[in-house]
This record gives structure tokens, C-alpha cells and sequence, in this order.
């Protein structure tokens, strides 16, 4: 039997905000345990919520980026359950009325491009964090992040393969990096995701019986753990079993998913709306605000990208992959002069692989746009040839400077002068006869012997297009 798998993702983006989303409690990462909870955070009795109005632009600018709804009036609830990581015994999130509602998001697949509905985006409280390694038969409980806004963004189940889901769980993550609502900082917790997967018979309408497979958090393990799901599932019902409603932990040192309960049901968590909160009221002059202030989105980029730059698709998204490479990148073509697809060579290519293999930030690069730039513009007249200035380049990067400074420095000024390379092809030519017989009796194939030799003559500084021209010539008479 051929078996069709379905996924819906449900992703939770920290907010860049820096106070709590009900209290004026800090949000940042790595302080102390507990030296960031307050008394809203902590559920001391009397205290009451107060909303951050910056955490509700933010779920409006996410809303506008995603074609959705914005609701003029949402309503929180709360959202019953006891850990000792949630004080209150509830989570203040949105249920029957949350501030987003119905929009898309377009992802890239083998098939070509795809549109991922979005079912709802909602705002809450995150829980704190409980941490078991530390002490040998005890629990100790760190409420930092209690408090901490969320943006939980649930998607439709129009996903059909581990790949598509990381596709639309990266796509996600580029938008609301480029939107600045989330530092999309998987290892610290600030973008982890929940995939609920399902399985049934190829051609069927209804949906299998999903499980949800809780908090992972990388790109990688989505796609291991959705992997892993979708294979026990159909060896499950193939032998006559049935899939049961649970949540599953993914362990990714086993590489395999594990029951960890039965899945909860809406009715579970006795929502109802928070009385100590009114309803959210986005007004029209906040809309208006939001909009003038939205930036251009991923999508719109790559395609301007494609059109201005004549990129291909290709290099336009791998160029847009952050907000902050499709600047530098942007950066480095106006510094170059105008060498837009030689400036997207070498941004993709070799200053990625200098990053990447360096493991730094774009806001840490040893070599700045324009400084790359400015290397660009010697490549493009001449001055060096590619292969010269990758090491200028790796110069640059080592030891600082601009282009031209090691350039003249080490006299690596490329030789263009016919008459010069005319002068060292015919003592390469002299000095080889037999390749020079070779060549005349058809063998085409030598002429890379002598390309080699006279930019070895040359110290490798003779402009090599040009050593071609000369060398077919000066052979051929």
C-alpha cells in the first residue's frame, strides 16, 4: 500500500521584546537562575497583568507579512495546567479569538513553489524552564522565562514530507528574522517548534491519527524526527495496529521518537477568557503605524534581486537568506562599481565559506562589503585575475587592509600588456618543442600545458584570457 504523509507545524517565536509580556520583568538570555521573575512572574496573590503594547506590534507586523487577518479585537484566555515551571497553574495565551487568523507563507520545494496556509498566529506567556541534571533525585525550577512573549504560529496540514516541512520551518525563520520580531536562536529557545504527523492511504481524504512531536529545536532533528515518525507510523498500521493520539519526544542520540503522554485535548485545558485582561483592540492608526514601517520581505527581494541584479533564482535566495547577507551583499555590489553577478559569486561562494568555516556572525566578518567591493573592482578590470585575488582576499581577511594596499604591496598587479606576454609565450614556445609538435599535429588538449608554463613564468600575474589568445595564435602560424 502507498502511504501519504501529512504535517502541520506549530512553531513558538520568542519575541525581541525587552521586558516581559505582562510584566516589566527583562527578557534577557543567560542570567542567573530565577533573576529575572518578578511578582507577576511568580504569581504572588493580588498581582495583576499588564500588556506589552510591543509584543502586540509584533504579532501585527507578522500578521501583515503573512497576507492574514489582523482581528480588530482578540481576547485572551487562560490556559489550565499544573508544572511547577507555571506558578499561576495557567498559561495566559489566545484561544477562540486569537489576533492572527488565515494567512501563507510560499516555500520552495522539488516540485517548485509551494503555499503553506497559516491557520492562526497567538500571542502568550512562555512557562519557565525545570532542570533535572544538577541535583541526583530533585527537580530544581528556573522561572527566567516565565513571562517570556511568545508568538505561537500554527500551520495548516499542507505539508507531505520532511523536506517541506524544514522548507516552511526555514522559510518561517528567515521571515521573522527579516521582520526583527525574533532572533530565531534555536539552541537558546527562541524558535522551537512542535510537528503534528499523521499517515494514511494514498488517495484517502481523511486524516490519519497524528502525534505531535514536542520542542525541537533544529532544522536537522525536524526532519530526522518527522522522518522517524512517518516509518513507524506505517510499519505500525501495515502489521494491523493502530496510531494512537500522544505526544512524542523526539531523542536524537537514539534518533528515534518515544511516548511521553497521551495527547491533550482543547476541553483538557478548561480555557476561558482571563477576566484580570480586556480584550486586545488593534485600532486603525496602530495598523496604519505598522504598515508604514514594514520592511521588504524575503520574497519581494528575491525577486527584485532576480530582476535588477539578473541573479538566478538560486543565488537570489541563497543571497536572501538573511536580511543581513542580502545587505552586505547589496553593499558589495554598489562598492564594486556595478558587478552585480560577480558580486554574487564571490558573497556566495568564497565569503560564505570564510564564515561560515570561521563560525562568525555577518556583523563579525573580517572583510566588510565594501572592502570586497573594492576587490571586485580590480577582478573586473583586470588588475588581478580570480585565482590572484582569492588570495588577496585571504589576505584581506588574516590581516586586514583594502585590495589595492596588497596589491601594490606585493606588485600582484596583473600583467595585460600584449607585448609583454607575447615576449613569454615565445620563450615557453622556444623552450618546449615537443609540446609545440604536438599542439601543430592536433593534440589541443597541450595547450593547457603551455597556459600552465607561462603563468608559472609569469609568477602567475600574466592575464590568463588573454595568455589563450596569444598562445592559439602565435601557435597556429
Amino acid at each position: 500500500m502507498e502511504w501519504e504523509t501529512v504535517i502541520g507545524l506549530e512553531v513558538h517565536a520568542q519575541l525581541k521584546t525587552v521586558s516581559k509580556i505582562f510584566s516589566g520583568a527583562p527578557t534577557a538570555y543567560g542570567a542567573p537562575p530565577n533573576t529575572q521573575a518578578n511578582v507577576v512572574d511568580v504569581a504572588l496573590p493580588g498581582v495583576l497583568p499588564v500588556l506589552n503594547a510591543e509584543a502586540v506590534r509584533m504579532a501585527v507586523r507578522l500578521g501583515l507579512a503573512i497576507g492574514a487577518t489582523v482581528h480588530v479585537r482578540s481576547i485572551f484566555a487562560r490556559k489550565n495546567y499544573f508544572y511547577p515551571d507555571l506558578p499561576k497553574g495557567y498559561q495566559i495565551s489566545q484561544y477562540e479569538h486569537p489576533i492572527v487568523e488565515r494567512g501563507q507563507l510560499s516555500i520552495m520545494t522539488e516540485a517548485g513553489e509551494k503555499r503553506v496556509g497559516i491557520t492562526r498566529a497567538h500571542l502568550e506567556e512562555d512557562a519557565g524552564k525545570s532542570l533535572h541534571e544538577a541535583w541526583e533525585g530533585l527537580t530544581g525550577v528556573d522561572l527566567n522565562r516565565a513571562g517570556t512573549p511568545l508568538l505561537e504560529i500554527v500551520s495548516e496540514p499542507d505539508m507531505r514530507s520532511p523536506a517541506e516541512a524544514v522548507a516552511y520551518l526555514k522559510a518561517l525563520h528567515t521571515l521573522v528574522r527579516y521582520l526583527e520580531i525574533c532572533d530565531g536562536n534555536m539552541q537558546e529557545g527562541s524558535f522551537r517548534c512542535d510537528a503534528n504527523v499523521s499517515v494514511r492511504p494514498l488517495g484517502e481524504s481523511r486524516y490519519g491519527t497524528r502525534a505531535e512531536l514536542k520542542n525541537i529545536n533544529s532544522f536537522r532533528f525536524v526532519e530526522r524526527a518527522i522522518d522517524y515518525e512517518v516509518r513507524r507510523q506505517i510499519a505500525l498500521l501495515s502489521s494491523g495496529g493502530q496510531v494512537r493520539q500522544e505526544t512524542r519526544l523526539y531523542d536524537s542520540v537514539r534518533d528515534e521518537t518515544r511516548s511521553m503522554r497521551s495527547k491533550e485535548e482543547a476541553n483538557d485545558y478548561r480555557y476561558f477568557p482571563d477576566p484580570d485582561l480586556p480584550p486586545l483592540v488593534v485600532s486603525p492608526e496602530l495598523l496604519a503605524e505598522v504598515k508604514a514601517t514594514m520592511p521588504e520581505l524575503p520574497e519581494a527581494k528575491r525577486q527584485r534581486f532576480c530582476e535588477h541584479y539578473g541573479l538566478s533564482a538560486y543565488d537570489a535566495a541563497v543571497l536572501t537568506g538573511s536580511r543581513e547577507l542580502a545587505d552586505y551583499y547589496e553593499e558589495a555590489v554598489q562598492s564594486s562599481a556595478g558587478e552585480p553577478k560577480l558580486a554574487a559569486n564571490w558573497v556566495a561562494g568564497e565569503f560564505l565559506a570564510r564564515l561560515n568555516s570561521a563560525n562568525l556572525d555577518i556583523a563579525d566578518a573580517r572583510v566588510s562589503a565594501r572592502a570586497l567591493g573594492g576587490l571586485l573592482r580590480r577582478i573586473a578590470d583586470s588588475t588581478v585575475s580570480g585565482k590572484t585575488a582569492k588570495d588577496i582576499f585571504e589576505a584581506m581577511w588574516e590581516e586586514g587592509g583594502d585590495a589595492d594596499s596588497i596589491i601594490a604591496a606585493r606588485g600582484l598587479q596583473q600583467i595585460t600588456d600584449d607585448s609583454a606576454i607575447e615576449q613569454i609565450v615565445a620563450q615557453v614556445i622556444a623552450a618546449n618543442p615537443k609540446q609545440v609538435a604536438q599542439y601543430r599535429a592536433g593534440e589541443e588538449k597541450v595547450l593547457t600545458f603551455f597556459v600552465g608554463q607561462v603563468m608559472k613564468a609569469s609568477r602567475g600575474k600574466a592575464n590568463p584570457g588573454k595568455v589563450n589568445v596569444i598562445l592559439k595564435r602565435v601557435l597556429a602560424s
